[in-house]
This record gives structure tokens, C-alpha cells and sequence, in this order.
């Protein structure tokens, strides 16, 4: 029986994957999450094989979430799901401990096979992801400009995201002049969209 931490943003998308995963005879999720901060406590008690990470509660941690996971529970394969717009993440995650990716759009059949290859040690990169992300654009953005942006999408002013990134509000603006040339976003708000749509963040 392979046990299984489920992490998902949305409830009502996890409550649909549990119901899936758990009609498997040989699958069993043990605990389930919608909150970033409690993966790696939870992935301790329960000791999972497999966990089934929503790619959103990864870049929540600047794709620090995987490594961590891996420390504290070293036997764990991780499986991100993803939605083919974040192309750009997939790149950057694939480098940090993931084991494999599967698409948000994936029939339930093939979530539950990936599952199992992935606990069997095996990397899996699902198809469609695999080639949206060959055909985007490479990401422009570096990773501080991603960190800051992201930040930016949340509506805080220049001063709040120097004291947060610890940072001269000089910098920053210099930071945000040279995000929106790289996006072509006429303001910082444009910009994250901009980025967002292009699976940039």
C-alpha cells in the first residue's frame, strides 16, 4: 500500500483527488492539506511515500518546499501537479527535488500510474506540460525580479517591498523599471500579469 500526503490549494479540487487516489486499491492517502507551513510537519508523522504537491503551495516558497520535504523526509517522492501556464516553474522545479509533474487536466487514470511510478523512483513529466514548456519563451526575469514581482502582484508600494526584501527603495524601483522593459508591462500590476500569463512567476 503506497501512503500519500496530499497539499492542495483549492478544497474542493483535493477533496476530488483524495476521492480518486483512495479508490485505488493500492493507494491510500493518509493526510491531506491545503496550507504550505504544515506540509513538511505533517510529511514527519505520517511518513508518506508519495506526496502530491498543488504547484502554487511550491512557488508560495520560492520552490524551497521541495528541498525541505526532502530533508525532512528523504523517502518521499514528490509529484507536482500543474497547469500547462506554468511553464516557466516547471523549468526551475524540476532542479529541486521534484520527482515528476503531471497536468491539473490529466484524466484519473493516469494520476493514479503516475503515483505509483514515481514512488517506484521513476521521473515522470507529463506530455502536455513537457511541451508547453519546450514551446514557451525562456523566462526573461531573474530570480530576484520573480521575488519581487510576485510581491509587486500583491499590491504592496515600493517602501513595503523594501522593508520585506530588506532592500533600498532604490533598488526596488530599479528592480520594477527593469521588470517592466523585460515584459513590456506598462506599470507594475501590467507587468504580473504579464509574467502570470506567461508562467514567468
Amino acid at each position: 500500500m503506497l501512503r500519500i500526503l496530499l497539499a492542495q490549494k483549492r478544497s474542493l479540487f483535493r477533496a476530488a483527488l483524495a476521492a480518486v487516489l483512495s479508490h485505488e486499491e493500492d493507494l491510500e492517502v493518509v493526510t491531506e492539506t491545503t496550507r504550505t507551513e504544515e506540509v513538511l510537519s505533517f510529511a514527519q508523522a505520517v511518513r508518506p511515500d508519495v506526496a502530491v504537491i498543488d504547484l502554487d503551495l511550491l512557488i508560495d516558497t520560492n520552490l524551497a518546499l521541495a528541498g525541505q520535504l526532502n530533508e525532512v523526509a528523504p523517502e518521499c517522492a514528490v509529484l507536482v501537479l500543474a497547469g500547462p501556464a506554468l511553464t516557466e516553474a516547471v523549468h526551475d522545479a524540476l532542479d529541486k527535488y521534484v520527482t515528476g509533474f503531471i497536468s491539473t487536466d490529466t484524466a484519473p487514470d493516469q494520476l493514479s500510474d503516475y503515483v505509483r511510478r514515481v514512488a517506484a523512483g521513476q521521473r515522470m513529466i507529463d506530455p502536455v506540460l513537457a511541451i508547453a514548456a519546450l514551446s514557451a519563451p525562456r523566462n526573461p526575469l531573474t530570480e530576484r525580479e520573480r521575488e519581487i514581482l510576485r510581491i509587486a502582484g500583491l499590491g504592496s508600494s515600493s517602501a513595503e517591498m523594501a522593508g520585506r526584501l530588506h532592500l533600498s527603495v532604490g533598488t526596488v524601483r530599479n528592480y520594477l523599471s527593469a521588470i517592466m522593459h523585460k515584459t513590456g508591462g506598462r506599470n507594475r500590476l501590467e507587468a504580473f500579469r504579464i509574467a502570470e500569463e506567461a508562467g514567468w512567476l
